[in-house]
């Protein structure tokens, strides 16, 4: 909303300063400094209140140390990084940008779900919480709102440079300009990592067979969208079982993100690194800047020992927006890559319950490969102290995006 009152004195009054409220860099900043104002001072007044209406975690003793301890602790916390990150979005963002539309409905829909998963746990005593297929009904529902505006909103498309037979058309400047761009088209183009040629179409999973099949390139797109959503939020899901693991990777994860947004929607940046150029993308900068501000200030509570847990309204909305940020930037297949510490926690459980249960049925006994799965449980019942789990993880998790980012040139 001050984006737009600042550009209207900027247009009508020349207000000094107003001009800077175009620039992304500016808005971003103000973004994640209010982010974390707001989950740092107002969280502690939410904890206080969850305290109050007893909105404590119910803990099963799986014979951890330190898990008894535990019980009581407020959860639900994901509030905090829900509020943090939209209020600092509908103040400096441009709301009318699609993909800022698509981020907040994300963040609604996940949240309402975790949310009433960790309603029905608390208050309602119910130990399971929301039926299972009722979160992979929701997610599905969310994969099919953003496969479709992604697919048919007019206003998500790309841009192409114009090649010469020789080289990349210049402006006479000598630096790159709209005019070097072909007209912004529809495309379901993504990016793949390593490959000099690193563009794929969905569209050519289909058009093989005929070109003409080209217009039902959504069947194939769509389904592709749901299942990155719902893999996406389950493993951020699984990855919040230790004060700080789910919070604190997910900030290194969406600040690369907030770098890939950046350069996607900048046409000078796009250009010099030979990155698909997104019209308009460059505003979820705004968005992601204010989500690692949220999570980064939820840290400071949700840090060993924890004062409260982010529950399922905190971990699913996490996934969520995750998954559709790393959409929409066209960068859905560097997700097992930067989202290593999810992709590596969900596997572990896959492998262990697939292992128990053949085993099970092979020698008429469970055989386990984990002490415990997911991962990070396997490490605590080894001895390890949940705070040094979390750290190497964090240092994972920046390995990671560094390998993430670094594919940028590496073709």
């Amino acid at each position: 909303m001050l984006y737009y009152l600042f550009e209207y004195l900027e247009s009508e009054y020349q207000f000094p300063g107003a001009s800077l409220f175009q620039f992304i860099t500016f808005r971003g900043a103000l973004a994640i400094i209010l982010s974390l104002m707001i989950s740092t001072i107002y969280g502690k007044r939410i904890i206080r209140f969850l305290q109050k209406k007893q909105m404590g975690e119910s803990i099963r003793d799986l014979g951890l140390e330190g898990q008894v301890e535990k019980a009581g602790t407020p959860t639900m916390g994901g509030v905090i990084i829900i509020l943090a990150t939209l209020v600092p979005v509908l103040l400096f963002a441009k709301i009318d940008n699609v993909y800022i539309i698509l981020l907040i409905v994300t963040t609604l829909w996940m949240g309402a779900i975790g949310f009433i998963d960790d309603y029905l746990k608390i208050l309602k005593k119910n130990k399971d919480g929301l039926k299972g297929w009722f979160k992979v009904i929701g997610q599905v529902g969310l994969g099919v709102i953003v496969g479709c505006t992604m697919y048919f909103h007019e206003d998500i498309t790309i841009k192409e440079e114009i090649v010469s037979s020789v080289e990349t058309v210049e402006s006479v400047s000598g630096t790159t300009a709209e005019s070097d761009f072909n007209p912004a088209i529809k495309s379901t183009k993504t990016t793949i990592p390593f490959f000099k040629n690193n563009e794929f179409d969905y569209a050519s999973l289909i058009t093989w067979i005929s070109p003409s099949l080209a217009k039902y390139a959504w069947l194939i797109f769509i389904p592709f969208v749901i299942f990155i959503i719902t893999a996406v939020s389950n493993g951020a899901n699984l990855t919040d079982g230790i004060d700080g693991l789910a919070a604190g990777s997910s900030a290194i994860i969406v600040l690369t993100l907030a770098l890939f947004a950046w350069v996607s929607g900048n046409i000078i940046f796009s250009d010099y690194l030979n990155v698909m150029y997104i019209p308009n993308s460059g505003e979820m900068t705004i968005f992601v800047t204010a989500f690692a501000g949220a999570l980064v200030g939820f840290l400071w509570y949700n840090t060993y020992p924890a004062q409260v847990f982010m529950g399922d309204t905190g971990s699913l909305t996490i996934g969520g927006i995750i998954a559709v940020l790393a959409i929409a930037t066209r960068k859905e297949f560097l997700i097992p890559i930067l989202c290593g510490i999810f992709f590596i926690e969900t596997l572990s459980v896959m492998i262990q319950v697939s292992w128990f249960k053949y085993t099970k049925k092979k020698y008429g006994e469970g055989r386990r490969v984990f002490l415990m799965s997911p991962l990070h449980h396997h490490y605590q019942k080894k001895g390890i102290h949940e705070s040094k789990i979390v750290a190497r993880f964090w240092i994972v998790g920046i390995i990671l995006a560094i390998i993430t980012v670094i594919t940028l040139k590496v073709r």
